[in-house]
C-alpha cells in the first residue's frame, strides 16, 4: 500500500501524482504494464463516451467522462516522463504556446473581426509552424486514424480552402448521381476491385454534398443508424406479437412489418411533438 493523503477535493496536480504512484514501485501491476499501444483504444472509447454525454445533455456524465479523457492524457504523458522524453507540464506548455501563437488577434496586434478571418489566420499560422509548404501537405496532415466519414469531410474542407471544390451544393449533390452511375457500371462488369473504388467515390461524394449542405456526415450516419435500430426493434416486436421468427420470414413479408414499424414510430413522434 502506498502512502497518499486523502482529500475532500483534488486538483490536476493530484491526478498527476496518483498516476505516478499507480505506475511506480508498489503501485498497480496492471497500470505498470501499460504502453501507448496497449491503451490507445481506451482513448478512443473515452472520447466517444464524452460525445455520448454531450448528445444526452447529461452534465454529470460529461464531467465524469471528461475526467476519464484527462486521465488518458496524464497517463500517456507519464509513460513518456518515465522514458525521459517529456512531462505533462511540457504538454501543457506546448498547447498554451500554440493557442497564443494561433490567436494573434487576441494576444497580438493582428485584426480578425469575423470567424472567417480567424480561420484564415489559423490555417496560415498552422502551415507555417508545421512546415507545410503546399496545400497537399495540409491534406496529408489529416490523421488517417480518424473515422472515414470524418476524415473525408475534413479533407474536403481543406481542399475547399485551396480553391478545389464544387461551386454550390447543387453541383455537389449532382455528383452523387454521377458516381452512382459509375458504380452501376462496375457492378455490371463484375469487377470487385473497381466496385470497391466506385463505392468509395460514391461515399466521398455524399460527404462532399453533406459539407455543402451544412451537415456533419458522421453525425448524419450515426442518426440514421440509430433510426434503423429503433425501427428494427419495433419490427421484431411486431413479428414476435404474431408469433413469427424474423429470420424465417421472406424479405417481402419483413418489408410489410418494416413499413408498419415506420408508421408506428412516425405516429409516436408526432404525438410527442
Amino acid at each position: 500500500m502506498v502512502e497518499y493523503q486523502q482529500k475532500k477535493h483534488y486538483s490536476i496536480g493530484d491526478l498527476v501524482d496518483i498516476v505516478r504512484l499507480l505506475r511506480g514501485e508498489g503501485g498497480c501491476p496492471w497500470d505498470r504494464e501499460q504502453t501507448h499501444t496497449s491503451i490507445k483504444s481506451d482513448l478512443i472509447e473515452e472520447t466517444c463516451e464524452v460525445i455520448e454525454a454531450i448528445d444526452l445533455d447529461d452534465k454529470e456524465l460529461l464531467r465524469e467522462e471528461l475526467g476519464d479523457v484527462l486521465l488518458q492524457v496524464v497517463f500517456h504523458s507519464r509513460i513518456e516522463e518515465e522514458a525521459g522524453t517529456f512531462t505533462f507540464d511540457d504538454v501543457c506548455d506546448e498547447i498554451c504556446k500554440k493557442l497564443i501563437v494561433r490567436h494573434p488577434h487576441v494576444f497580438g496586434d493582428v485584426s480578425a473581426d469575423t470567424t472567417d478571418q480567424v480561420l484564415k489566420n489559423w490555417d496560415a499560422i498552422k502551415m507555417e509552424t508545421k512546415g507545410q509548404e503546399t496545400y497537399t501537405d495540409t491534406l496529408n496532415s489529416v490523421a488517417r486514424s480518424l473515422p472515414a466519414l470524418m476524415r473525408a469531410q475534413k479533407i474536403g474542407k481543406r481542399a475547399m480552402r485551396a480553391g478545389m471544390d464544387f461551386r454550390c451544393a447543387d453541383d455537389a449533390v449532382a455528383c452523387i448521381a454521377a458516381e452512382k452511375a459509375e458504380l452501376d457500371k462496375a457492378i455490371s462488369a463484375g469487377d470487385k476491385k473497381n466496385i470497391e473504388e466506385e463505392l468509395g467515390d460514391l461515399l466521398f461524394s455524399c460527404v462532399n454534398a453533406a459539407r455543402h449542405l451544412g451537415i456533419d456526415a458522421e453525425l448524419a450516419l450515426k442518426a440514421s443508424t440509430d433510426k434503423f435500430i429503433k425501427r428494427f426493434a419495433v419490427t421484431e416486436e411486431l413479428t414476435a406479437k404474431d408469433k413469427l421468427d424474423m429470420k424465417k420470414l421472406p424479405i417481402e413479408e419483413l418489408d410489410v412489418y418494416w413499413a408498419k414499424a415506420k408508421k408506428i414510430i412516425e405516429s409516436e413522434e408526432m404525438d410527442n411533438d
